[in-house]
C-alpha cells in the first residue's frame, strides 16, 4: 500500500492482533519462511520483535532474490 505521503507500507492482516507493547504472545501462526525462531520453537514472543524479523526476511528476499533459510519441507525449514 502507499499512504498519502507516497510512503510504501508493507501489510499482512491475515493473523493480525492488537497487543500491549509489553505483552507476549504464544500463537503459532504465520508463513514458515518468515517465522522468527521463537515462534518456530513455540516459545512466548513479543509481536513487534517478530514483525521486525519478518521484515528483515522480506528485505533479504527482495535484495537477494531468495529466502535466507530454505528447505524441501516445513520440517526441514523449521
Amino acid at each position: 500500500m502507499i499512504d498519502d505521503d507516497n510512503n510504501v507500507k508493507v501489510i499482512d492482516f491475515g493473523f493480525s492482533i492488537c497487543v500491549k507493547p509489553d505483552q507476549t504472545l504464544n500463537i503459532f501462526c504465520g508463513t514458515p519462511s518468515y517465522m522468527a525462531p521463537e515462534i518456530v520453537s513455540k516459545r512466548n514472543y513479543k509481536g513487534f520483535a517478530t514483525d521486525v524479523w519478518a521484515l528483515g526476511i522480506l528485505l533479504f528476499a527482495l535484495l537477494c532474490g531468495h529466502f535466507p533459510f530454505r528447505g524441501n519441507s516445513k520440517n526441514i525449514l523449521f
